[in-house]
């Protein structure tokens, strides 16, 4: 891939893989990714959250992303509506709850969330 200067030539998801990278390398304590997957097709979403899953072991990792399949794996999601928290848990809890975070799934993924 031909870079350019200053990265011109990057398409928007070879920019966050490379900005993803940056930020491991460091290997900071805490990591926080906000929209990391958002200029990526579902394939590269795909292989990054597998290399994310080896990547956040053994630190703390904030994950912002409208794409809730970015977040399903998490230990605890908070739901904001206009900055206000309405509800958090883990995925499957959430689901349960059949409010916010269960109707964006349900539109997201075409999924039917049971009731």
């Amino acid at each position: 891939t031909i870079v350019g200067e200053r990265g011109q030539k990057l398409s928007g998801g070879q920019r966050q893989r490379l900005s993803i990278a940056r930020a491991v390398l460091k290997d900071p304590p805490v990591l926080i990714l906000d929209e990391a997957t958002s200029a990526v097709d579902n394939e590269t979403e795909a292989a990054i959250q597998r290399s994310m899953e080896r990547i956040i072991v053994g630190r703390t990792t904030i994950v912002i992303a409208h794409r809730l399949s970015t977040v399903r794996h998490a230990d605890r999601i908070f739901v904001l509506e206009k900055g206000e928290l309405k509800e958090h848990g883990r995925h499957e809890d959430l689901l349960a709850m059949n409010g916010i975070y269960a109707g964006l799934w349900s539109v997201q993924t075409g999924e039917a969330v049971k009731r």
